[in-house]
């Protein structure tokens, strides 16, 4: 893990300046090639996809890795073709020690990454760990599909709940880019789960250790978490301007005290792409600089306020479930704050992200879980019967302790077996409409999560 840091921080938790070119991230792993990345991770990659009720095929995986061998030896093959599993799995055990080496310290109660909580000013904090991790849950991903195909269940278990702990190995950092990457890991996760559950792969103790896995997530309490984060990551950044670093560069006062807002304004244009307004921002920054130190109150009390009265109450902990209309009211909120910039209101609308699409996002992951947990006691009572029951009411106690709701609206999710003898599980998704089990989707992917229903099914026999 250290070696993902190395390259910026010293093992003090300070800038390594330059950056360190020799430092080889231990924690970076690929399944391509870089040059390679935008084709192989095209529509036909070959990596299935639950919400589609599409399985993968590793042969597209298996034809890349020999391709590729012709040019280089990144990826071990053997000089004649195997199963396509096979081929995959040996292309990916260039990996196996550093994959053994998380798998040991995943037996570890709480896990922390050396974050510098005292970078300034505070949004400039490094977090290099999550492209790694999220790398890291795509080559495990890949090899718990192979590993099932290759008849190797208990081993695509053990990589499945390896990367449901990456998850939540960060899941205590009060950053939104946090949270929205551990629910990216989750969706990858998903596909080998729900691959077993589709080939019919996994035994009845395998469901019952892979549901108490998935119990341990709550993503719609982790996205009250997330926005009180940001609500403080906001506010810190605004106690930087008030009581900058000592820098003898500025030696007025006023100038001491404004070179942080043109820093910082720098920082988010850079991150937003948005110089639309960079003449009046300047200005707005200019004045507020030099003005009262109660502008800056008031920009903080905005936040708090904010973030408190719009954010936080779309989701609602105690009935579990999660509003669309109070995420849409609180993005028509912001964007009223922003209409009508002032010096009270200018770092609030410069610093606050809308949050609509993180609330899509968390109620989408939490349903995410919701529907496998019980595509899982599905799977259990049709092991024990032979077939899915008529509805889900059979499965608790026995299966489920509680056949969790709908988290949007709060209703009974929705289930019925269908001719083949599959079943269709789903919610009415963010349009908060009953949708039949039809998945909004265009040119044969998922059109977006504000679209359709949610549905879990598998592809037809």
């Amino acid at each position: 893990m250290a070696s993902s840091y190395a390259a910026w921080l010293d093992k003090n938790g300070h800038r390594v300046k330059p950056y360190a070119t020799n430092v080889v991230n231990r924690l970076q792993m690929n399944i391509a090639r870089n040059d390679d990345w935008p084709q192989t991770h095209s529509a036909t990659n070959g990596i299935g996809d639950w919400q589609m009720a599409k399985t993968s095929d590793l042969k597209i995986w298996q034809n890349y890795y020999r391709t590729l061998s012709a040019t280089t030896n990144e990826f071990p093959v053997t000089p004649q073709p195997q199963s396509p599993a096979q081929d995959v799995l040996l292309a990916l055990s260039k990996y196996d020690p550093t994959i053994e080496e998380l798998r040991e310290a995943s037996q570890l109660p709480y896990s922390r990454f050396p974050l510098n909580y005292e970078s300034q000013p505070p949004a400039t904090i490094l977090l290099p760990h999550l492209a790694a991790l999220k790398q890291c849950g795509q080559v495990l991903q890949l090899r718990s599909i192979a590993e099932l195909q290759n008849n190797e269940n208990q081993k695509a278990l053990d990589d499945v709940k390896l990367s449901l702990r990456l998850i939540n190995s960060i899941r205590t950092e009060p950053f939104l880019i946090c949270h929205l990457v551990r629910i990216a890991i989750l969706q990858i996760t998903l596909q080998p789960i729900y691959e077993g559950l589709a080939e019919r792969k996994w035994s009845n103790e395998q469901l019952v250790d892979l549901d108490a896995e998935l119990a341990k997530l709550d993503f719609l309490a982790d996205y009250q978490f997330a926005v009180r984060g940001e609500r403080a990551l906001e506010i810190a950044n605004i106690d930087f301007f008030r009581h900058p670093p000592q820098n003898p560069d500025f030696r007025r006062p006023r100038f001491y005290f404004i070179a942080p807002f043109f820093s910082l304004k720098q920082l988010f244009s850079n991150l937003t792409g948005n110089d639309d307004r960079d003449s009046q921002m300047n200005f707005q920054t200019l004045v507020l600089g030099f003005g009262p130190s109660g502008w800056l109150d008031q920009n903080e009390l905005r936040i708090a306020q904010f973030e408190t009265k719009w954010d936080l109450p779309i989701v609602d902990q105690e009935t579990k479930t999660i509003s669309p209309a109070k995420a849409r009211a609180a993005n028509d909120a912001l964007g009223r704050e922003i209409q009508h910039q002032t010096p009270e209101d200018l770092l609030e609308t410069l610093l606050m992200p809308a949050l609509g699409s993180a609330a899509i996002k968390s109620a989408y992951a939490q349903e995410s879980v919701d529907l496998t947990r019980v595509a899982i006691a599905l799977e259990r009572y049709r092991l024990a019967h032979g077939v899915f029951p008529d509805s889900l009411d059979a499965l608790a106690p026995q299966f489920m302790e509680k056949i969790p709701h709908d988290v949007i609206g709060g209703q009974p999710l929705h289930y019925r077996r269908t001719d083949d003898g599959q079943f269709v599980l789903y919610s009415v998704g963010w349009n908060e409409t009953d949708d039949g089990g039809v998945v909004g989707e265009t040119k044969g992917k998922v059109a977006g999560f504000e679209f359709g229903d949610w549905v879990w099914r598998y592809p037809a026999k």
